[in-house]
């Protein structure tokens, strides 16, 4: 999962650099990107989890800690 992960958000994301860390029952992503300069925490998190509503819909993806920063 998190290559698939990683892969929707490097596709929608250039610059992200995706870091994981635990396992899938207690998975934490750090996303840091240049774009999240502009935004709000909220925002960015809001950014990310967007584009992971699908996995979480299909149950795919069922719990993610993130954490996102600007680089």
């Amino acid at each position: 999962m998190e290559e698939i992960i990683k892969t929707i958000i490097e596709e929608n994301i250039p610059d992200a650099v995706c870091i994981f860390e635990g396992d899938s029952c207690n998975l934490k992503l750090t996303v840091t990107s240049d774009s999240f300069k502009e935004l709000k925490l909220l925002d960015q998190h809001k950014r990310v989890l967007d584009l992971l509503k699908s996995k979480f819909q299909s149950g795919e993806l069922h719990a993610l800690s993130i954490e996102t920063k600007s680089s």
